[in-house]
């Protein structure tokens, strides 16, 4: 396989568990057993050079676990992350992450371009002073805004415009891998739509590889190449974007594609719930979603369904062979 057919990121049986703070009555009186959330309990996937993987799941599934481990920011309990090379140091491929929060992410006593030109001067990216302004101010006419806003605050910006600040200080240390963690959540509808395409213009300029992280449907099937369902520290189901879209096998994905509304057919069949989500803290036995499914059978409810491939899909399903859940 050469370099070039190598994927960017290969994550395997990955696992992110977190052990719960107990009182001191509890732990020493009453001997309570210590309690622990499985965030992410061991999933794997590919993600192939120059294209986008996204993760979507309700609040909770782990998804933005997931981000935080692929970028460093916690560590795994089990599993392992493979980048492919690049051109980062050690010859890794150099990973950057744009957050969810521009204004939290940002900090708000420096100067803008002072927040870009860091990355550049730390990673010694540029010579000199004057090589590191030119830099910084090509980055911000490359995400839209321009050189003057170089002496502005964060505060001094719209969201929109914050998130651009984001985005170019995550291209200062000339990333080949974001990860986009809910980029657009807080921001308006029609600024989420200048976001994302800017981020398809950078991918197609610069060949970026993206892991998005979104709950926003929409914006996930206007960037994605391939999705990944998460549900309670699994994905569910993993598939090319149309397949997930247009022909889904597993009920929460239906559940989840029900939910979004839909002005051509608004009065479309609704996949019903009877249950809320799970506590993380203590799942259910067997498949982890069969309180809330329509189809969960005995064997639902006593054992975990294992990873399947059907076609160019991956499901964890009992009932997904049986018939198309379209």
């Amino acid at each position: 396989m050469s370099l070039k057919e190598q994927p960017a990121l290969t994550a395997s049986d990955i696992s992110c568990w977190f052990h719960l703070p107990q009182s001191w009555l509890d732990r020493t009186v009453l001997g309570k057993p210590s309690r622990m959330v499985k965030a992410v309990d061991g999933i794997s996937f590919q993600i192939p050079r120059g294209t986008t993987f996204s993760i979507v799941g309700e609040s909770g599934c782990g998804k933005s676990t997931v981000a935080r481990m692929v970028v460093g920011l916690q560590a795994p309990t089990g599993g392992t992350f493979n980048f492919a090379a690049g051109r980062g140091r050690k010859g890794r491929l150099r990973t950057q992450m744009i957050f969810q929060d521009p204004f939290a992410s940002l900090n708000p006593r420096w100067r803008v371009g002072d927040i870009i030109a860091e990355p550049i001067r730390e990673l010694g990216l540029c010579d000199g002073a004057k090589e590191t302004e030119r830099r910084m101010h090509g980055l911000l006419d490359t995400v839209g805004l321009g050189s003057r806003d170089a002496g502005r605050y964060p505060h001094e910006f719209s969201g929109g415009q914050r998130q651009r600040i984001s985005i170019a200080r995550a291209l200062a240390a000339e990333p080949e891998f974001l990860v986009c963690d809910e980029p657009t959540s807080a921001l308006d509808v029609s600024v989420q739509a200048q976001i994302l395409n800017l981020l398809a213009d950078l991918q197609g300029e610069l060949g970026l590889t993206y892991l998005f992280i979104s709950h926003n449907l929409s914006a996930v099937r206007h960037v994605s190449d391939r999705v990944a369902v998460m549900y309670l520290g699994r994905i569910v189901e993993e598939a090319p974007v149309e397949e997930i879209f247009d022909r889904p096998r597993h009920p929460y994905t239906k559940f989840l594609l029900s939910s979004v509304p839909n002005l051509l057919h608004p009065d479309r069949d609704r996949v019903p719930v009877a249950v809320d989500l799970p506590s993380p803290i203590s799942p259910p036995p067997g498949c982890p979603y069969n309180p809330r499914c329509p189809l969960a059978s005995d064997l639902c409810r006593t054992t975990a369904p294992d990873s399947s491939h059907l076609g160019a899909m991956t499901i964890r399903c009992h009932r997904a062979a049986e018939a198309r859940l379209s």
